[in-house]
C-alpha cells in the first residue's frame, strides 16, 4: 500500500483552443476537460493505473467536486472536512502544444486542521510501505510541513515507519 498526501489538491480544468491565447479577447474553447488533481492524487492515479494499491489522502468535505471527481475515476481516498471548497485551476492550451496555467492559493487549513490531517496520514500509515508526501502546500502551513510528518512517523514507527525518498539532514554541531 502507497499512502500520498495531498495537502493542497484542485479541480484541474483543462481549456483547449484552436488557436494562438489572444490576451484580452474573446475565444472560444474547442474543448474542456475537469479531473481532480495535486501530485499526490496525480500519483495515486497513476498507481492505480499500473495496479498498485493505494490510498489518496486530502484535506476536503464529502461533497467537494474534488472528490466526488475522485469517487467517479475509482481512486481510493480519503478526504478531511474542511468546511471550504478545494482550489480549482486552469490550463489552457494551444494546438502547438503551448500550455498556460493559472493555479489558485486555495483554502487555509488551520493549525487545527493541519494536525488533524498529519494525524490522520500518521494513523492510516501503519503497514503502508510508502508515504508521499507531494505538492503545495496550503497558504499559511508552515515551510517544514513535511519534514514534521516524516519526523512524526519515524518517531511513531520506528524501524516499521513507512519508507520516504526524503532524509533529514543531520542536525549541525555548530552554527554557521
Amino acid at each position: 500500500m502507497i499512502i500520498t498526501l495531498t495537502p493542497n489538491p484542485s479541480l484541474d480544468r483543462t481549456i483547449s483552443l484552436d488557436g494562438v491565447l489572444a490576451r484580452g479577447e474573446v475565444q472560444r474553447a474547442v474543448a474542456s476537460h475537469v479531473e481532480p488533481g495535486g501530485k499526490g492524487v496525480n500519483i495515486c492515479r497513476a498507481l492505480e493505473a499500473s495496479g498498485v494499491e493505494s490510498l489518496a489522502i486530502l484535506p476536503g468535505d464529502a461533497l467537494d467536486p474534488v472528490l466526488i471527481a475522485l469517487s467517479d475515476a475509482g481512486i481510493p481516498h480519503l478526504g478531511m472536512p474542511i468546511g471550504a471548497s478545494i482550489r480549482s485551476n486552469v490550463a489552457i492550451t494551444e494546438p502547438d502544444g503551448t500550455t498556460t496555467k493559472v493555479n489558485v492559493p486555495g483554502p487555509v487549513l488551520t493549525p487545527a486542521q493541519q494536525t488533524e490531517l498529519i494525524e490522520l496520514v500518521l494513523d492510516r500509515a501503519d503497514g503502508a510501505g510508502w508515504v508521499v508526501l507531494a505538492g503545495s502546500l496550503p497558504p499559511g502551513a508552515p515551510v517544514d510541513f513535511y519534514a514534521d510528518i516524516i519526523r512524526r512517523l519515524r518517531a511513531r514507527y520506528g524501524a516499521a515507519a513507512p519508507r520516504s525518498p526524503w532524509t533529514p539532514p543531520a542536525p549541525r554541531s555548530q552554527p554557521l
